[in-house]
């Protein structure tokens, strides 16, 4: 039998190939040489940018995945090469990236590199108006003339040779009398659209005049006129200003172009500033205050909306375990729509309950003890509203766990403590919160990690206000760490991306370092 079976298997392995396989075959070589010249040329045009860096990552990252997935000698390789490329591209090159630019002073005034901040300033360029000269185009066969004329009068003055119209081009004028044959030969003018499409390749086209030096640029879509250009380029790397001579050297520890009387040219430029954003968070008294104070209260709201989900989500999940209560499915589906529903719905919708004036919440208030509390206006209510509503919407996903918890718990433990004559709240410390909390601990970490940075609930209710009245940097009361990251790098302070970066960085290492010490901690509770 066993004989008979590995023949069968013997002659099913030598089949020939059907045509589908074979065309898979065929078709292998050709889509793998076509991938790797696609994947050759997104390198190049990521190393044509400027991000040398990032071609070296692109380039290593396709060549080990053509070597994994080409090569047999790597076949075990394959199933792992997704997730860790996944996980390459999406959270260790996102968070090396972060880092760095919290080295540098990457913000609004400081966009560019110092060799395109350097091409903009000497492209600066004013037109001489007394010089400026009126054109038009016309047909001449497949080519163009160009007829340039004067200004004022609109009489034409000067004519060029048949022009092809390409980029970078420059071409010689001559008077109007030289060619009068052919000038009274012209076609119409062209009209504004063909014009317009032009204007490319007349942007880059030089005209030069008989017994002038200084050729004639592109200065709109009806004029043509010598330039007066505001910068020169020294060879030491600084820059000139013609209009007075003064000298404006670029400055690595500003990221600018300064003179020697403390004047910055603007754009700025990125450099490398070491540690100075992170001594900033530190050591900067304007910034120190708020800074501490948003940390602190991030930490509370994390763990008091753990702590306070993690309370009612078990309470709830204990007393709908309990098979004598009626109407328990009824219960469990009611207790479970604030998780069915969109977060973003349900924190618009508490915003509008907590309004002053008009919110139900505070017309019930006003209606029992004639109060009617600013919940937005006043920092502890604010914060107090905050974390009721993030609970709210926190506390089902802990219900969820620990029903399912509970039902890995052996009923023998509490018949035998019903035998003891242990009642219901001796049973819930002594056997269902000590074999609920242990498997329940890292996810609660994971919990910590996500209103450590939630950072939509903030956004949606309160925006971080109220502010802090006596800060320079502007900073709200209510804000945790990642709002107020995204307010200084995209809103209230000029959009400082290397400081928020910075601020970033720090908020991984202290999740990081956070939820490894609860991890720490928790293992030894559990031994």
């Amino acid at each position: 039998m066993n004989a008979s079976t590995t023949a069968h298997r013997f002659a099913y392995s030598q089949l020939p190939p059907g045509p589908l396989e074979r065309s898979a075959r065929l078709l292998r070589w050709p889509l793998t040489g076509a991938a790797m010249l696609a994947s050759l040329y997104l390198v190049f045009m990521v190393y044509a940018s400027g991000q040398t860096l990032g071609a070296l990552g692109l380039l290593a990252l396709f060549a080990a995945g053509f070597y994994i997935y080409v090569s047999q000698a790597a076949f075990a390789a394959r199933y792992l090469f997704p997730g860790i490329a996944g996980m390459l591209v999406f959270i260790a090159f996102p968070l090396v990236f972060t880092a760095v630019i919290g080295f540098t002073n990457y913000s609004s005034a400081h966009l560019l590199s110092e060799e395109r901040v350097r091409d903009y300033l000497l492209e600066q360029h004013d037109a001489v108006e007394a010089q400026v000269m009126g054109y038009s185009l016309h047909a001449d066969g497949k080519s163009l003339r160009l007829v340039l004329s004067d200004a004022t009068s609109g009489e034409p003055r000067f004519i060029s040779a048949p022009l092809a119209l390409q980029g970078g081009k420059q071409a010689q004028l001559v008077p109007m009398r030289e060619l009068a044959t052919e000038a009274q030969a012209l076609a119409a003018t062209l009209p504004l659209r063909e014009l317009i499409a032009q204007r490319e390749a007349l942007s880059q086209l030089r005209l030069q005049l008989p017994g002038q030096a200084e050729p004639l640029h592109y200065l709109g879509l009806r004029e043509f006129g010598p330039i007066r250009r505001h910068w020169e380029s020294l060879p030491d790397g600084s820059l000139k200003r013609l209009a007075d001579g003064q000298v404006f050297q670029p400055k690595r520890d500003s990221g600018f172009f300064e003179s020697a009387s403390g004047e910055q040219l603007q754009p700025g430029f990125k450099v490398l500033v070491g540690s100075q954003n992170y001594a900033r968070m530190l050591l900067n008294e304007d910034f120190r205050g708020p800074f501490l104070a948003i940390f602190s209260w991030t930490v509370i709201f994390s763990l008091s909306t753990v702590v306070f989900s993690t309370v009612i989500g078990m309470l709830l999940a204990v007393l709908l375990n309990w098979e004598d209560l009626r109407f328990r499915g009824t219960y469990r589906t009611l207790l479970f729509l604030p998780y069915a529903v969109p977060g973003f719905i349900s924190i618009l919708v508490f915003k509008g309950l907590f309004n002053q004036n008009f919110g139900e919440i505070n017309a019930i208030l006003d209606a029992l003890i004639g109060v009617k509390p600013a919940w937005f206006a006043d920092p502890l209510l604010a914060k107090i509203m905050l974390v009721i509503v993030n609970v709210w919407l926190g506390y089902p996903y802990i219900m969820i766990l620990c029903s399912g918890l509970l039902k890995a718990i052996p009923a023998d433990l509490y018949e035998a403590s019903a035998l003891a004559g242990a009642g219901p709240l001796t049973n819930f410390f002594k056997i269902t919160a000590p074999l609920i909390i242990k498997p329940l601990a890292p996810l609660l970490v994971s919990a910590f990690a996500f209103n450590f940075n939630n950072f939509v609930l903030i956004a949606l209710l309160t925006d971080g206000r109220p502010d802090y009245l006596s800060s320079k940097i502007p900073a709200g009361q209510t804000d945790i760490l990642v709002s107020y990251t995204y307010r200084i790098a995209f809103r209230d302070s000029g959009t400082d991306f290397g400081l928020a970066a910075a601020i970033s960085t720090l908020i991984f290492i202290l999740v990081a370092a956070m939820s490894l010490i609860n991890l720490r901690l928790m293992k030894r509770a559990q031994q």
